[in-house]
């Protein structure tokens, strides 16, 4: 293999386009966080058998380096955008064996608790919103008052997550840098896969804009409709994004995951 271009810093890693023997191009990320590329390769691997989302082929994966089929890109249009809605929703319909994934967990850098539990409302306060309260208030950025409301969400988390649904496919970080475009459709990287609550990749969707959003949206909710009230329940399922951003950049996230908690406790 070949290096053919440095495409500069991810978080703890380096991106290069890289020439595989016969010509093949390929995507390289290196770097040496303990367990992070072989628990990516996992999680793209597993999303991958649902025949849904396209995902990049794992060709390599270790403790330093993970190497990727390479995705040319293309802008999307509305049709792609339409047929990713339905096969998203084709890939939560795939299901999991049950909340939480049988590798370490990691979203960027971080590392998450992928243990299993026995609902998707513990399964989401301990293992995505409590531990990264107490990491954000370790390094300064939350102080007790913010703790405290988040803690709040979390002690009505049964009574507000909706109804019950078994564990879906998820990709678990489905913003929208994540969702490369090819001239055949979208393509799924950088998963934190788990088994978890599909409403979870709709509100991240969102969160920071993706093209044809509306389109994507209406697509899935005609292959798959998600339950009612699931717009209602958006800031719950952006808690644990907005603790990322706040445990990685600081204080610039900390109103907007406030106002969030807010709102899942209306208030």
């Amino acid at each position: 293999m070949r290096i053919v271009e440095d495409l500069g810093a991810s978080h703890a890693w380096r991106l290069h386009r890289a020439e595989l023997p016969g010509g093949r191009p390929a995507f390289v990320k290196t770097g040496r966080v303990n367990l992070l590329f072989t628990s990516e390769a996992a999680g793209l691997r597993w999303l991958g058998e649902a025949g849904a989302v396209a995902v990049p082929e794992v060709i390599e994966a270790s403790d330093d380096r993970l190497v990727l089929s390479w995705v040319e890109t293309a802008r999307p249009g509305p049709e792609a955008a339409e047929r990713f809605g339905r096969d998203l929703a084709r890939m939560h319909g795939a299901g999991a064996a049950g909340f939480g994934a049988p590798w370490p967990g990691f979203i960027a850098e971080l590392p998450m608790d992928n243990a299993p539990a026995d609902d998707w409302p513990s399964f989401y306060a301990s293992r995505r919103v409590l531990p990264f309260v107490r990491r954000a208030r370790d390094e300064g950025w939350l102080d007790a008052g913010d703790a405290a409301l988040l803690d709040r969400v979390c002690s009505r988390m049964a009574d507000i997550a909706g109804p019950g649904e078994p564990p879906s496919r998820i990709h678990g970080d489905l913003w929208s840098g994540n969702v490369l475009w090819s001239a055949d459709g979208a393509v799924l990287v950088d998963p934190a896969a788990h088994g978890g609550h599909r409403e979870t990749d709709l509100a991240m969707l969102g969160l920071f804009g993706a093209p044809h959003l509306d389109r994507i949206l209406t697509a899935y909710a005609e292959e798959s409709p998600p339950a009612a009230g699931w717009r209602e329940r958006v800031p719950l399922h952006r808690l644990h994004p907005l603790l990322v951003h706040v445990c990685l950049y600081g204080r610039a996230y900390r109103d907007g995951l406030l106002a969030a908690a807010a709102r899942c406790l209306g208030i």
